[in-house]
């Protein structure tokens, strides 16, 4: 009989480093940085996303120690509305800030923030959706380079993330939410989506845990 699938079922052989890529998302200025439109413009309580750039950065560098890959995934928009529709307009718009300038291509808004900021050899990829797959060349990238594991780090917890990981279970890759290293403007739903998570289709564990099973 042919073999069947590989069941990967520790956590240390889903992010084993061969077939691994941290996918760090939305962590960029106009979200996050208090200078950003999410704070100015629409009064966010940022101090959440803020809390998770030390998790992220210790990620980072134990994924880049051991080999792993990292993909930066970026809300990007287009100027003059480009690549927009009416039903992802009108769920910005109920994001309270602006439509047409939050994460702008080319702007400083769009950047990674400098605590964490791409290397040599990171990927980086804009995305127009919520989901980091959507229309994106995400897929092809990961799947060009072996990888099988996603861990999905950034803001926010219930939003962008929750839609990349999702996204990326129903493309047949095991999903991994490192708990200090998303974020949410309400802790409550940050909460709750990883119950949902790792209730139905993910592991959640804490960056401490994820970076231990690299240095073993």
């Amino acid at each position: 009989m042919p073999n069947g699938p590989v069941i990967r079922r520790t956590l240390a052989d889903k992010v084993a480093p061969p077939h691994t890529a941290v996918l760090l998302i939305d962590m960029v200025n106009d979200l996050v940085d208090p200078a950003g439109k999410a704070a100015l413009r629409a009064a966010r309580p940022i101090e959440f996303a803020r809390a998770a750039i030390g998790p992220q950065q210790r990620l980072l560098r134990a994924a880049r120690a051991a080999g792993v890959r990292v993909v930066y995934v970026n809300h990007t928009t287009l100027p003059d509305r480009a690549g927009a529709s009416g039903p992802w307009l009108a769920a910005r718009e109920r994001a309270t800030y602006s439509v047409e300038d939050l994460c702008l291509a080319g702007s400083w808004g769009a950047q990674v923030i400098d605590e964490l900021a791409p290397e040599p050899g990171d990927l980086t990829v804009g995305k127009f959706r919520y989901s980091g797959f959507a229309g994106t060349n995400l897929d092809l990238l990961l799947r060009s380079a072996g990888v099988e594991t996603v861990i999905c780090a950034g803001v926010s917890t219930n939003a962008c993330v929750e839609a990349t990981a999702r996204e990326a279970f129903s493309h047949d890759y095991y999903v991994i939410y490192p708990r200090d290293a998303c974020a949410s403007w309400d802790p409550a739903l940050h909460e709750a989506t990883l119950a949902t998570a790792a209730h139905r289709y993910a592991t959640v564990a804490p960056v401490a845990e994820i970076a231990a099973s690299w240095s073993r």
